[in-house]
This record gives C-alpha cells, sequence and structure tokens, in this order.
C-alpha cells in the first residue's frame, strides 16, 4: 500500500504570498497526487511515523514551474544544425518524437508544466502530433510535463506564416482570412484536440524581411478567433510586438498578451484596467541567443532585428513592472535558446529589478493565473497537485541555481518523484546525453 510522503527542506516559498518559510514540510497524499498539508518552523505539521519520509537537506522547495510560451515541436539549436535544413527534411512524425525529447529535457529542469503554443513545417501546423504527446505523457505511456498545447489560427502573410520561406508552398489549413474562415480554422484546430488558440495581431523578431510593426490582423478577425476559442471553452495566447496589437488584444478579451516588445501609456492602462497577464519571453532574443541563430543558419537581416530589439524589451519590462501588471514566464523556446534553458529566462527578470522570489511567482502562480489552473497549481498549498521541485542550495539569493541540472535534486508531478538526484539516488528520465545532432 503506497505510503505518505513526506518532504523536508531547510525552506520553502510561497509563490502566492511572495514569503519565505523555513525548516518546510510537504505532505503528499498517496493515491491523489495532491498536497496534504505544509508545515514550516511557526507553523509546523506533524509527520505521521509510517510516513516515508524524503530528506532535502540544504535544498529549496518549491512549486513546479511552468514555461507558457514554447514552441516545442520547433527544430531546437539544441537537436538540429541548421533548422532550416530540417523544416523541409523532417517529417512530423520523426518531429513529434523530437518535441517529446524536448519537453522531458525541459522536465528534468523541473518545468512540470508547458502551454505550447504550436509549431508548423512543409506538412502544415503540427497540432495533431503535439495533441498526441500531451496525451502520451497524460496516459502515463511515457514521462513527461503537464502540456497544455495550441493550435493556430493566422492569416496568409502574418509572422508565423513567415517562419516558412516566403516561396515555399503551403499545407491546406495552414492559414486563413476573413473572420469566418479564421473561425473554421480555430475550430479545426479545436476539433483536433488542442487546448488553447494561438493567433498574432503583429509582425515579429525572428522572422526574413517582416517587419515588427505590421499589422497581421484586423479587429474583426481577432474578435472572432477569441469569440470562436471561448465558446469552446478555451483559451487565447496573442503574439503582439506592438502598442496597437496589445490594444487590440485587450479589447477582444484574449488572454494572455504575449511578447509586448514596444508599448505605450495607454496600452499599459488597457492591459492593467482588464487586469491582462503578459508573457514577456526575453531569453530569445539575448546575445546567446542570438549566437545559437547565427550558428544554426539564421539570415543576418534576423540577428541584427533581433539585436536592436533588446533596449525596448527591457525599458517595456521596466514599464509594466512599475504599471503592476501581472507577468507570466514564458520563454518563446523555439530554434533557440537550447531546450531545458527556461529558468534563464528568470535570471533576466532579476537583472530587471524583480528579486528571486518574485521571479518565481512569474514561473509558478502567475502562470498557474494565466492557464486558469491557479486551484490546482502554481503554489505549494493543501488541497493542490503535489508538483514540487527541490533545488540545492537558496535559490531565493541566487536564481541561478536553477540553471544547473545538478541543482534541480526532485521534480515530483502530482505526487510522483520522475528526477531523484540526491547522493546516492539517480533516478532520471533522459540517460543518453551524447546524441548526435542530425544536419
Amino acid at each position: 500500500m503506497a505510503k505518505l510522503l513526506a518532504l523536508k527542506g531547510d525552506r520553502l516559498v510561497d509563490t502566492k504570498n511572495l514569503v519565505v518559510h523555513d525548516d518546510a514540510v510537504v505532505l503528499v497524499e498517496p493515491g491523489t497526487g495532491k498536497i496534504k498539508a505544509v508545515g514550516w518552523r511557526e507553523n509546523p505539521v506533524a509527520i505521521p511515523p509510517d510516513a516515508e519520509v524524503l530528506e532535502f537537506t540544504g535544498c529549496t522547495l518549491i512549486p513546479g514551474m511552468m514555461d507558457i510560451h514554447m514552441h516545442t515541436a520547433a527544430f531546437n539549436a539544441l537537436t538540429f544544425q541548421n533548422y532550416r535544413v530540417a523544416t523541409f527534411e523532417v517529417t512530423p512524425q520523426l518531429q513529434q518524437m523530437y518535441a517529446l525529447f524536448h519537453a522531458q529535457l525541459c522536465f528534468e529542469m523541473g518545468i512540470t508544466t508547458i502551454r505550447d503554443l504550436g509549431w508548423i513545417s512543409y506538412a502544415g501546423q503540427l497540432t495533431p502530433q503535439m495533441v498526441a504527446v500531451r496525451d502520451a505523457i497524460d496516459a502515463g505511456i511515457v514521462p513527461g510535463p503537464r502540456l497544455k498545447v495550441a493550435g493556430w489560427a493566422v492569416i496568409t502573410g502574418s509572422h508565423l506564416d513567415l517562419i516558412l520561406p516566403r516561396t515555399a508552398p503551403r499545407a491546406p489549413d495552414a492559414t486563413a482570412d476573413g473572420p469566418w474562415e479564421l473561425r473554421k480554422l480555430a475550430r479545426k484546430n479545436l476539433r483536433l484536440g488542442c487546448d488553447v488558440i494561438k493567433t498574432c495581431v503583429s509582425g515579429g523578431g525572428g522572422t526574413d524581411k517582416e517587419e515588427p510593426d505590421v499589422r497581421n490582423m484586423t479587429q474583426e478577425e481577432l474578435d472572432a478567433i477569441v469569440d470562436e476559442a471561448h465558446a469552446f471553452g478555451k483559451t487565447v495566447a496573442c503574439h503582439t510586438f506592438t502598442p496597437l496589437g496589445q490594444k487590440m488584444a485587450v479589447r477582444a478579451g484574449v488572454d494572455t498578451i504575449d511578447h509586448c516588445v514596444f508599448t505605450d501609456d495607454e496600452a499599459i492602462a488597457m492591459m492593467k484596467e482588464a487586469d491582462k497577464i503578459v508573457v514577456p519571453t526575453l531569453a530569445h532574443r539575448t546575445d546567446h541567443a542570438i549566437e545559437l541563430r547565427r550558428e544554426t543558419g539564421t539570415p543576418g537581416f534576423v540577428l541584427s532585428k533581433m539585436k536592436s530589439l533588446q533596449p525596448y524589451c527591457e525599458e517595456t519590462f521596466y514599464r509594466f513592472r512599475e504599471a503592476g501588471l501581472r507577468m507570466a514566464m514564458g520563454t518563446d523556446t523555439q530554434f533557440d535558446p537550447e531546450m531545458g534553458a527556461n529558468t534563464a529566462e528568470l535570471e533576466i527578470y532579476v537583472k530587471y529589478g524583480m528579486t528571486p522570489v518574485e521571479a518565481l511567482q512569474t514561473a509558478t502562480y502567475h502562470t498557474a493565473q494565466a492557464l486558469h489552473l491557479q486551484d490546482q497549481l502554481g503554489s505549494l498549498e493543501a488541497g493542490k497537485l503535489a508538483d514540487v521541485v527541490a533545488v540545492k542550495g537558496d535559490v531565493t539569493k541566487d536564481i541561478r541555481l536553477l540553471q544547473d541540472r545538478e541543482n534541480i535534486w526532485m521534480v515530483m508531478k502530482e505526487g510522483k518523484v520522475y528526477i531523484d538526484r540526491r547522493p546516492g539516488h539517480r533516478l532520471e528520465i533522459i540517460h543518453n546525453r551524447e546524441w548526435k545532432k542530425p544536419v
């Protein structure tokens, strides 16, 4: 019979209330995958004598982290030498396997939930492939993080359409135009089983010969997409670089507003009044990410554009902080940065003025709110799912500890330990770390 688990750590981060507790205990109820009780020095909880105790001496206990802007099925720099070649030579079936591998790389680093915002190849959107990966994980066939999968509803010539070269043939249903055709495309993705609709109202930084301030959709088209997704009880993530796009997104009622490289006072006021969550995605435009792009075949025009956006990203982040907007961690991991390097995003947030605990909140409680899962995830509380990560050291003082896999001593999802790197233990998912990158 399964025993109650008692997780003991030097400290615990209350990511809901931005408080750190010493001498922490988390009791995990057997069979339910939920937290039974949480205690600490000033609020102790009794450990039953028959409980199985897992000691994490010198560790910080935090909720399982979430990256809510990833493209897990992209041809990433960690696994492909040239993404432009891979786009046309790798089958959707093979890329589905890479997507699972990418998700597991993140899972091993304490990312227990991913909102995957879709991808495309010569064969069209990879929605059914990602739905299959999600379902295989949920069924227990393979281990991995919890996935929330998106399908795209975007126009012809949009930023997301231009991930493929302009002259490349497109698969049917890759894009659509006009309110009713975009409704139809959203419905087809919803029929395939996606959890989220991803749309796009502005240009972006990572595609060829396209400026970020190009409008990608009319208000009528965006309204139709959001109405359709919400009618089916699904959420909408909106790519927007510009103040115009942010205002359009607020008017349409999208659930998260992603990137937000440029902004203005009116857009910030509208987002604040509507209590919108923004997803900064800063790791994707660091010098490191740009160098990875260079090594994997990105044209110089794109590299220059990505570099030119950096000061605007920083300025906008400061303005959002000053306005008190909620921010949720998303990395925009795709071709770059490396899969599994998600928490480098949090180091940027700290560099721009957040405390480590505030940065952790963006990857836990705020991400749970963005997914409408705050009653189940995002903080270590009785009754919530037991997604728990044990980090060696005091991550409340040094957020960079999260970037070293040897510091991630335990990853638990729904009460089950998937990663255990305590001394004398070695439970992992990925054992072969010397794979060969195909061209």
